[in-house]
């Protein structure tokens, strides 16, 4: 049985350093057929004909402006032919048979929409993810984040989603799972769309698998934090003011957006924890983020008519 088509989209943000070992990785990858689609959100450093050069066939979606990561994600999946989708961050390398072994995940179930291998952070030490789980607290919960790897998490199996660094979804689960025509919802811009994009998939009865063999490499926050930040852990002290309150926006849209009535007030003493904690952290070291923040409240209104939409 031939191979089924895998699509690459990469979403890169402006840093040359990391395009680059990105591309040549997939290069070395021993999976066909595959295509590579880059949506460039640089807007205006001298990207595209740089890539052309150095890596002939892939295609460039160049935006005047940047558009996010998630509307660049849904630009580069519908410009997409394949049944298997990868999206994957600029900040990332593939190991040796990424992509052969991590697509064996989705004929374990034909409702395995998401795919996961392990992803070690660049030093090759340290894990970054080996699978994303929902909270108690309704955040988005990186298993085995910053831990040494010591192969605690060497055995395959179901997950609730994929880290959105590096995610493998079965393109027949992103259609049904779109709304108003988009696959990732661009009012998260960047943060916990991965969460969402999986919680949505979970209540229309789609899972994640686990491929612990399938491994990649993340500069985890090389795209998003100032410099001294990446790989650091409490990554939200390194970001700007801006994805600071996306951070915090996007976990209220999705749990407004995903969660049941019964599971909020079940898990309700808990985000109620969580939010004292980090509003606190926030008023007292990072007060630009309140005014920012409340003047985004109309995602919340959006957000309820998304969900109404899907019949939650």
């Amino acid at each position: 049985m031939s191979n089924k088509l895998v699509s690459i989209v990469i979403v890169f943000g402006g840093s040359q350093d990391y395009i680059q070992p990105l591309l040549d990785s997939i290069k070395l990858q021993n999976y066909s057929p595959v295509e590579i689609a880059v949506i460039d959100n640089s807007a205006g450093l001298d990207f595209s004909q740089k890539i052309a050069e150095s890596s002939p066939g892939v295609k460039i979606q160049t935006n005047p402006k940047n558009l996010f990561y998630c509307q660049a994600l849904n630009i580069g999946i519908k410009m997409s032919k394949g049944d298997i989708i990868l999206c994957l961050n600029d900040d990332v390398v593939l190991g040796k048979n990424f992509i052969e072994t991590a697509v064996a995940g989705f004929h374990k179930d034909d409702k395995i929409g998401m795919v996961s291998g392990k992803i070690l952070r660049i030093d090759k030490k340290r894990m970054d993810s080996t699978g994303l789980f929902l909270s108690l607290w309704r955040t988005a919960r990186e298993r085995g984040y910053g831990r040494q790897d010591k192969g605690q998490f060497e055995k395959e199996g179901y997950v609730f989603g994929v880290n959105g660094a590096v995610a493998f979804y079965r393109r027949i689960m992103l259609e049904e799972i779109s709304v108003e025509g988009n696959y990732f919802d661009p009012d998260f811009h960047i943060f916990y769309e991965d969460l969402d994009i999986a919680w949505r998939a979970q209540n229309k009865g789609w899972r994640g698998y686990y491929i612990p063999g399938a491994v990649a490499y993340h500069a985890r926050g090389g795209t998003v934090r100032k410099n001294p930040g990446t790989g650091k852990p409490l990554g939200r002290r390194y970001l700007n003011e801006e994805l600071h309150a996306d951070l915090i926006k996007n976990r209220y849209l999705a749990i407004i957006r995903n969660e049941s009535l019964l599971g909020f007030f079940l898990h309700l003493p808990f985000i109620f924890l969580h939010d004292i904690l980090m509003w606190a952290y926030v008023f007292i070291f990072k007060r630009k983020v309140v005014k920012i923040f409340l003047s985004q409240l109309d995602y919340l209104r959006y957000t309820l008519r998304k969900r109404a939409a899907v019949g939650k």
